[in-house]
């Protein structure tokens, strides 16, 4: 089956109403196809964890065996930024923080309120800086968006500017992207082409999170983040957050083949028990892999976001491949993308030609 035929499969089966396949192969762009449009703007979700901060704290030079509390005194956790990055802090995964957000203060549905907005941003980042380790450090990895959460408040107290526009001037400007940043209390103008994603604010429950938040939901502007953690935080966070086409998230895969970024350590995983994960990065899993198990045997880093984004980088064939859809817009519930996304995968390898 052809890529072309493939994608539009996923359209069939309702894995996605819409979705873009970026590719580059040796620093060369050889595929581009999808029913989304070119430039239709993706949310990209916890690809944000990558594209801005592993990126960001990678450009600033912040010494990844720095302790948390040296930029966050008050922080409640014993770790270091390294152990943030590498999921290992201890931190739990997830708090709907939201909640007590929009219990207390309901007229946060009511307009952009900059003022409100950053009361309420600033709350949520003092609740997630005193959560208290559940684990040891480095006794188990635990994918956690409280440390990215953190890792983004960092960044701004490192450099002292605003995270949306750290990324627009460091990564953005740089790549000649039009990636970043809806902060909401901006109430920016709604892109020419979207990706939807939820109707409701919250959002329903992820499979795994029925019952940890009671809501009422309520209508939701068009092309807000999805997670509302996210939301909370004015639209600007260190996990999710970042809006953006799938050749912006290619190019950015690039930019990293390239070693615009590097690491201070070789890509790989740092020991921690059965963890995947590389610095900001995962890697591929013995089985199971969501970029197939072909790709990278000679080494690959990439993330997923839970809108159903992807970008995966082949750091032996040079390959870049970045899969943009919107499944969440056909419900939390619905996870046939986990099925779908290796194939994918190794549809661009059979395309190129690539064992």
């Amino acid at each position: 089956m052809s890529l072309e035929a493939l994608l539009q499969r996923g359209v069939d089966e309702q894995v996605y109403p819409l979705a873009r396949l970026e590719v580059f192969h040796r620093g060369n762009h050889v595929l581009s196809l999808g029913n989304a449009e070119p430039h239709c703007v993706f949310d990209l979700a916890s690809v944000t964890k990558v594209m801005s901060t592993t990126a960001l704290v990678l450009d600033a030079g912040l010494p990844i065996d720095a302790p948390l509390t040296q930029f966050l005194p008050h922080a409640a956790a014993k770790a270091t930024l390294g152990d943030l990055l590498f999921h290992r802090s201890g931190l739990p995964a997830f708090q709907p923080y939201f909640e007590r957000e929009l219990l207390d203060r309901p007229e946060l549905f009511d307009g952009a309120q900059p003022e409100l907005r950053a009361a309420v941003r600033r709350s949520v980042l003092e609740r997630v800086a005193a959560t208290p380790q559940e684990n040891p450090v480095g006794a188990q990895s635990v994918y956690s968006d409280l440390g990215f959460i953190l890792l983004g408040a960092v960044l701004e107290a490192a450099t002292r500017t605003p995270l949306d526009r750290l990324f627009s001037a460091r990564i953005a400007k740089p790549l000649e992207l039009e990636a970043g940043y809806r902060r909401i209390s901006a109430w920016p103008a709604l892109p020419t082409v979207f990706a939807p994603t939820g109707q409701t604010r919250p959002r329903e429950p992820a499979p795994g999170q029925e019952g940890l938040w009671k809501v009422s939901e309520r209508p939701t502007r068009l092309c807000e983040v999805d997670d509302d953690n996210a939301w909370c935080l004015d639209g600007v966070s260190g996990h999710a957050g970042l809006f953006g086409t799938a050749l912006d998230v290619a190019t950015f895969g690039q930019a990293m083949l390239d070693r615009r970024w590097a690491p201070p350590l070789p890509w790989g995983h740092d020991g921690t028990p059965n963890s995947t994960r590389a610095l900001g990065f995962d890697t591929p899993s013995a089985a199971g892999a969501s970029c197939g198990q072909r790709f990278g045997k000679g080494g690959a880093i990439g993330h997923l976001g839970f809108t159903g984004t992807s970008l995966w980088i082949d750091l032996e064939r040079h390959l870049v491949v970045a899969f943009l859809t919107n499944r969440v817009a056909l419900g939390r519930a619905n996870i046939r993308i986990r099925a779908f996304r290796p194939q994918v995968h190794d549809a661009v390898l059979d395309a190129l030609k690539l064992e």
